[in-house]
């Protein structure tokens, strides 16, 4: 049974892979991918889903498109000293890594909680690193809004009186439009087409794995929020504000939302996939989100590669 077999069997055992790492992710936003498994005895102790990509015919191993994160699954025994977690995970990361093919280009971004920085610097990968907003939703939901600043709360207050929220993935049109259109104010192109987001979208709802929400002052459309889930985290995936509206009230309204949401559904972490842009760093933080940062793993060792870069950025 080949590694990817294997790798799809184990993600319908094995509920704490996170959503980006799932069979039905990878299948939806790589061309192709492969796994490698890591044992002890019979028993597999970690797995490490990567896409398979040439460009140039030069081999890439780069974080998909639509996927914040990814990288290598360390499965603990539930009876696991917390003495002893980290010694476990270095050893099965070391073995996957061992395994990991000799591609030439890397980047691939982490889960904010893999620290095992040493083993990626011993293959000459160089680490940067990128910064993400956490949720802590054990909390009540009193405590959660008394984390917020002033002005969080106040539009959370007046957008429960003035807002109607619904569960719409069939807006996605909507949110690519809106999206769009907020980064071309920026100057920046959009990474995505439709088509590639209705497909991830119909994937979530499939998997019961996401939502779309909609905020509505009468029969205006304020903002849209996609909301992502697996067992363990909730995340903020996408969300975009009406351009001909002022939807900062409503974007407020809908992320109040989703936390709710997440904590009724169990889940221990809201991950706001935090921004390097100034603007949405403060809006984040002013939902009382600690700042995390994780590891992005490179490496450029071709000459073509680099000669694209330089030309074409």
């Amino acid at each position: 049974m080949s590694n990817k077999t294997l790798y799809r069997n184990l993600c319908e055992t094995r509920q704490e892979i996170p959503v980006f790492a799932q069979a039905w992710w990878l299948d939806l936003v790589c061309d192709e991918w492969d796994a490698v498994l890591a044992y002890k005895g019979d028993n597999i102790t970690g797995a490490w889903a990567y896409p398979v990509e040439q460009r140039l015919g030069v081999g890439i191993l780069r974080t998909p498109r639509l996927t914040p994160y990814l990288g290598p699954q360390v499965f603990f025994p539930p009876d696991m000293k917390a003495a002893n977690r980290d010694s476990h995970e270095n050893s099965v990361v070391a073995e996957l890594m061992r395994q990991m093919p000799a591609t030439p280009v890397w980047n691939i971004a982490l889960q904010p909680c893999m620290k095992q920085a040493g083993i990626f610097k011993k293959y000459g990968l160089a680490l940067t690193v990128q910064q993400t907003f956490l949720i802590d939703l054990a909390m009540a939901e009193s405590d959660l809004l008394a984390n917020m600043k002033d002005t969080v709360r106040k539009n959370i207050r007046q957008g429960e009186n003035e807002l109607t929220i619904t569960d719409e993935p069939g807006c996605i049109d909507i949110l690519f439009e809106y999206h769009r259109r907020t980064l071309s104010a920026k100057e920046k192109k959009i990474g995505h087409t439709p088509a590639e987001l209705k497909s991830v979208m119909d994937g979530c709802i499939k998997n019961n794995s996401g939502s779309l929400w909609v905020a509505r002052n009468g029969t205006t459309t304020e903002a849209l929020v996609w909301q992502v889930w697996d067992k363990n985290h909730s995340y903020y995936f996408m969300g975009a504000q009406n351009p001909e509206t002022n939807g900062y009230k409503a974007m407020t309204q809908l992320l109040w939302h989703c936390l709710k949401t997440a904590k009724k559904k169990g889940i221990g972490t809201f991950d706001l996939e935090g921004s390097m842009d100034e603007g949405v760093e403060r809006f984040f933080r002013s939902f009382g989100a600690r700042r995390e940062l994780f590891m992005v793993l490179q490496r450029n060792d071709s000459g073509l590669w680099k000669l694209k870069k330089a030309v074409m950025g």
